[in-house]
């Protein structure tokens, strides 16, 4: 009972008052057409595979016959400009949601080769979109140009923070104007 009672007090005083929380769940519809093309990093949460990128962060996503898509990520590190390229599916019936794999073909049978990788926001003219994942792990803010506007970046990661993702962890790689 006691333990219930802390629970409760602990997400009462942890919510934002007059803020609802927001579900974490990939847009319903996405134009693959034009969610194509490069990307730059605004911010993401950190992670192993993007700890040498001190800055120029790009995604790019090509679609190809076969209906997979083609991913090119760059950044710039101390050694110079990196890359990795990888392979996204589509899952059925979710045009939003991806798996995403940088593992080598060969382990593409694999189940943790596949990352999960949710469109959870996307501007209406497809100029900036937000990536999440189910666990909450992962995050990252994108732009068609590199750099943002400091009051949009501002509530896109108030609507993170509402979906519960630890917004006050993002690195931000881009400039905020």
């Amino acid at each position: 009972m006691l333990h219930a009672m802390l629970m409760t007090l602990v997400m009462a005083v942890s919510t934002p008052i007059g803020l609802p929380t927001l579900p974490n769940e990939p847009v319903p519809e996405l134009d693959l057409a034009n969610y194509a093309g490069q990307w730059h990093e605004i911010a993401h949460l950190p992670m192993f595979f993007e700890r040498k990128c001190l800055q120029a962060v790009t995604a790019s996503y090509t679609p190809m016959p076969d209906g997979t898509i083609h991913v090119r990520n760059a950044c710039q590190t101390r050694d110079g400009r990196q890359t990795v390229d990888g392979v996204a599916k589509i899952v059925d019936g979710q045009p939003a949601v991806f798996k995403v794999r940088f593992a080598p073909a060969w382990l593409g049978w694999l189940p943790r080769a596949w990352a999960p990788y949710w469109v959870i926001e996307v501007g209406p003219d497809y100029q900036w979109a937000v990536v999440g994942s189910p666990s909450r792990k992962y995050l990252w803010i994108l732009a068609r140009r590199p750099g943002m506007r400091r009051a949009l970046f501002e509530n896109i990661k108030d609507r993170a923070r509402r979906r519960g993702y630890a917004v006050e962890d993002l690195m931000i790689m881009a400039p905020l104007d």
